[in-house]
């Protein structure tokens, strides 16, 4: 079983689940479509089917994401119009959902970039785990560039990737810069031809479906966890995660498969 979205294409095979942003004809816009709440929707499936190990998401067409409808904002149409009380609740219930999915997200998270990605497309690249790009990809912090700020949150991830000195370079210039930048400013786990990106994303996906299934979502979710607990704190969270794991039969699998020089093959439990 599946999700049947709105604006995006979902499949699953073998433990890793591929969300593809479906509307080229606006350039992946994230407003103005059904892409935030198929996002969700998608992070929520995952999260809630322990099969699933590993979320690429990925594009059809020549952008990855666009970010905000431009046209919209010119409008006032959508979340851009009605009140100052009622654009910020807009945000809240709108693309800033979809911040807080992502970066919830229980499984490992692959943004597979294929073309430009800017403002909350750039933003949606940098809430993921793991990055790669094709040779092709474009990507810039650009919403100073309409006099507005990065209302999804933008901020906030991008210092925790390249520090603040760059991430504040990048997002009070607005500028676009290439995948080849990208990479050697560490945005990128990767970067590939363009014929190959989609291999690629596909083949670290099911790297990381091939590891037990608990200890995956448990490892990620401690990582988060360590970013704002102190040591003391996070060294009990981690004895308790820790006996948990001890006592599930995956362990004792990869245990043996380990003695016994073979693969594992994990159930979940």
């Amino acid at each position: 079983m599946t999700l049947q979205l709105k604006d995006a294409l979902f499949s699953v095979e073998d433990g890793v689940a591929r969300l593809s942003l479906n509307r080229d004809d606006v350039r992946n816009a994230l407003t103005g479509t059904h892409l935030v709440e198929d996002i969700c929707q998608a992070v929520q499936w995952c999260n809630d089917n322990t099969d699933i190990r590993c979320l690429i998401i990925a594009a059809e067409g020549k952008a990855f994401s666009a970010g905000g409808n431009i046209k919209e904002m010119r409008d006032r149409g959508g979340m851009f119009g009605g009140s100052t009380s009622e654009i910020s609740r807009q945000y809240r219930a709108g693309i800033q959902r979809m911040s807080r999915a992502v970066f919830n997200a229980e499984v490992v998270t692959i943004a597979a970039i294929n073309g430009p990605a800017v403002g909350a497309g750039f933003d949606l690249c940098c809430m993921c785990d793991f990055r790669i790009a094709a040779d092709s990809a474009r990507f810039g912090e650009t919403f100073i560039n309409l006099g507005i700020i990065p209302g999804d949150g933008g901020a906030w991830f991008l210092q925790r990737l390249v520090g603040y000195q760059r991430a504040a370079e990048l997002t009070l210039s607005g500028r676009v810069f290439d995948a080849a930048e990208a990479e050697q400013l560490g945005l990128l786990l990767e970067r590939v031809a363009d014929d190959e990106l989609d291999a690629a994303a596909d083949k670290l996906a099911r790297s990381y479906a091939s590891k037990p299934p608990i200890a995956l979502r448990q490892t990620k979710r401690l990582m988060k966890t360590a970013q704002r607990q102190e040591l003391g704190d996070f060294l009990d969270l981690c004895a308790d995660v820790q006996a948990q794991c001890h006592h599930s039969d995956d362990h004792h699998e990869a245990v043996s498969a380990f003695l016994e020089k073979r693969p594992g093959v994990f159930t979940g439990k």
